[in-house]
């Protein structure tokens, strides 16, 4: 008899096979049967008229504190999760002597948008080495296994000290000396290196994360490290500006080294065709057998507009700037005065930077999310097509878009992968064999996004109830998030829902799948603010073997691990 068995369910196994009618043995943390008839469990789940598939594998995330002090790794977990990799973008807590924490917060909050107050107080710092970092992840009971990276930005800080925190060269001494540490981070479980070259990318004391401008004497000292110990992904945001020369020198650094490589690709504004021919520049690369990526987000890359998030249209304005401090009850009276709200519609907003103006003032980007989220919302619907249709001023349409919901409504801002008022491109993309989901940033812009539903959406939206366009198989769906990410960071144990391979396993019932609108909650410590979406429709989700996630709440059970390495396939 086996410890689980789900039965009658529909397999989409994770191999972009057809879906089939079966069912599924667990025993241990190994799936041990697949097929018409595996015996009994001690515990049967009935899947009748439910889609069975490997939990999902997120390769691009952000919780690299929020591990240290919540087991649940929410809301990753809500959405089907069993695999997170962190320590993207060139940002993380390790190497970090003791006198950088501060600073590595900073740059934290900065860059990702997380609570500086909540990372100083929920992080007890157990470690100066990344191998001491990764052994205080181990001794936390978690829900699902998380690997991580070495960062670029804690690295260089590390080595270089205030030379490396203000984007100084490298010097010949400092790259042997970074290479060394990854050296020691991969041999002790680091799954890669991470790095980040975009202009968006700054610490709150407004500085570049360390590296932004990284010459490839100090890349490729660092890739060639990584390629030596025949193991690790070397991850890279891009700066979106200058692809075409990023892609180029990631070609040239795979080839020589043989290094697994990975690379953001977003379609953005000023060239909304540019990404056909940086996805013809990987097939190049990947003709000559160089293992490079092109990670790709599954929707718009957009923000989430709200009077308690970090973004909305009346930041810059006189008026509320002068509120913008008061508790949120005082604020939100201030806001229903009709008063106040003339007035502030009366004044000019002050000067801001050039991409902070596009944000606060791009109402033709501008939409109403709503209670059932719409990620693919018609251009006739933005702020600014409202109101040149109502004879008014896009400004008092914004603002009572935020009053809805007693405060607490959203628009939605969708600065990349949106050029085009629809999302046609990410099919291409996402039928690409050389790309692989990611960006989903868990953990991360904690006011104002919440990204980590994507697999959520990648369900409800491509393969259900998408009216905009075509939409996609569930098996391609299902393959994207399972074996085409694991297969990145080379874990091989998982993924794929067949016999030996890890038992992790989503129950969703996919008529009934619902994404729920974000709200805001302030449950991070020191009552840190974070967006927070929910879904409903899973029916369970097992990590490592046991029933972690049930009906949406969590069992209690924590089996997750922290992953060292790659995970080889089973013999």
């Amino acid at each position: 008899m086996h410890a689980i068995v789900i039965r009658n369910g529909i397999l989409v196994d994770g191999t972009g096979a057809p879906a089939r009618e079966g069912a599924l043995a667990i025993d241990g943390d190994r799936i041990t049967a697949v097929g018409s008839d595996v015996g009994t469990g001690k515990r049967e789940i009935d899947a009748r008229g439910h889609i069975v598939t490997p939990g999902w594998v997120d390769i691009h995330t952000h919780y690299d504190a929020q591990v240290t002090w919540d087991p649940y790794v929410t809301p990753s977990s809500w959405h089907g999760v069993t695999t997170a990799v962190m320590g993207n973008c060139g940002v993380g807590f390790a190497p970090a002597h003791a006198d950088e924490h501060d600073w590595l917060i900073q740059l934290m909050e900065g860059v990702e948008d997380i609570p500086g107050a909540a990372m100083t107080e929920g992080m007890a710092w157990e470690w100066e080495s990344f191998p001491e970092y990764l052994d205080a992840l181990e001794r936390r009971p978690r829900i699902m296994d998380i690997g991580a990276q070495v960062p670029h930005g804690a690295l260089r800080a590390y080595v270089m000290g205030e030379r490396g925190a203000k984007n100084e060269p490298a010097t010949g001494e400092d790259i042997e000396r970074m290479a060394a540490i990854v050296r020691e981070g991969i041999a002790a479980g680091a799954l890669g290196f991470s790095t980040s070259r975009t202009f968006i990318h700054k610490g709150s004391d407004g500085e570049y994360v360390p590296g932004t401008f990284a010459e490839e004497d100090e890349l490729f000292g660092i890739g060639r490290a990584l390629a030596g110990t025949g193991r690790g992904v070397f991850q890279m945001t891009s700066n979106h500006a200058d692809m075409d020369r990023e892609v180029e020198w990631m070609h040239r650094l795979g080839r020589e080294t043989g290094a697994t490589l990975s690379f953001n690709l977003l379609q953005f504004d000023e060239q909304p065709d540019k990404w056909r021919k940086l996805l013809r520049m990987l097939d190049a690369a990947r003709a000559e057998g160089v293992d490079l990526y092109a990670q790709i987000a599954g929707r718009p890359a957009g923000i989430l507009m709200t009077w308690q998030g970090t973004a909305h249209p009346f930041l810059p304005y006189p008026s509320y700037i002068r509120i913008h401090q008061l508790p949120w009850a005082e604020r939100l009276a201030r806001l229903r005065d009709p008063a106040f709200k003339a007035q502030l519609l009366s004044e000019e907003p002050l000067p801001m930077g050039e991409f902070e103006t596009f944000i606060v003032r791009g109402f033709h980007k501008m939409f109403r999310l709503g209670e059932q989220p719409d990620y693919e919302p018609d251009p006739s619907t933005s702020v600014a097509a409202i109101a040149a249709r109502e004879g008014c001023r896009p400004e008092e349409i914004a603002y009572d878009l935020l009053m809805e919901q007693d405060g607490q409504g959203l628009i939605y801002f969708p600065i990349f992968n949106y050029s085009n008022g629809n999302i046609d491109h990410l099919a291409e993309m996402l039928r690409h064999p050389g790309t692989a989901m990611g960006l989903s940033d868990g953990g991360a812009h904690c006011g104002v996004i919440c990204d980590a539903s994507m697999p959520t959406f990648m369900l409800t939206h491509w393969v259900r109830d998408r009216a905009r366009g075509d939409r996609l198989p569930l098996e391609l769906i299902v393959e994207a998030q399972t074996r085409g990410t694991a297969r990145v960071y080379g874990l091989h144990d998982r993924g794929v829902l067949a016999p030996g391979l890890k038992a992790d396993v989503n129950v969703i019932d996919l008529d009934r799948l619902t994404l729920h609108a974000p709200r805001m909650a302030f449950d991070l410590p020191a009552g840190g603010r974070r967006l927070i979406q929910r879904a409903s429709g899973y029916t369970c989700t097992i990590a490592t073997g046991q029933v972690v996630m049930e009906g949406g709440e969590p069992t209690g059970a924590l089996p997750g691990v922290l992953l060292r390495g790659p995970q080889a396939a089973p013999e």
